[in-house]
């Protein structure tokens, strides 16, 4: 019986060390993405935004609402960014047709240059690194204890149980 339980609690943690490998791995890509940004003159979320105007899937519209959604901040965030990197030179804003109200976002050449550089050096950073990201990831996904949360339709986090408010 207390094999069992040494087995349990080693599986346990080798799920832990999967996941903050994962993080680990995450977090390189990321510290390097931001160092390269500051080089360039640009602050990491400036990039993050070039990157999502330039990155949008096709037929998808560069408003500010889609932009804020895919950086995952908030719309008067999402508008200083915007604002900063068009006092740069770097993006302009320019009006929909038929509806004037609708404001879209496009790169400047200046922002188109700053951007391609930058990626020009993430991938080759994924080209160097990228293989140690993916084998952290299969080892995550490989792990089978632990609950593993539900996901919503709009891909949040549940935890199967019905939360009730508690008032004191």
């Amino acid at each position: 019986m207390k094999n069992n339980s040494l087995k349990a609690r080693a599986q346990g943690l080798s799920d832990y060390e999967s996941l903050a490998e994962v993080r680990y791995q995450l977090r390189r890509f990321l510290h390097f993405s931001e160092q390269v940004a500051r080089e360039a003159g640009l602050e990491p979320q400036q990039h993050q935004l070039l990157l999502a105007v330039k990155g949008l899937p096709e037929g998808t519209r560069p408003r500010v609402a889609e932009l804020a959604e895919r950086l995952q901040i908030k719309h008067h965030s999402a508008v200083e960014l915007i604002d900063r990197l068009a006092l740069a030179g770097c993006v302009k804003r320019h009006r929909a047709g038929k509806d004037r109200r609708e404001v879209l976002i496009a790169l400047t050449p200046k922002g188109e240059k700053i951007l391609r550089e930058l990626s020009d050096h993430h991938r080759a950073e994924l080209q160097k690194r990228g293989p140690l990201l993916i084998d952290a990831l299969k080892r995550a996904m490989a792990t089978k204890n632990g609950p593993r949360p539900r996901l919503s339709s709009r891909g949040e986090r549940t935890s199967g149980k019905r939360r009730t408010r508690v008032e004191s």
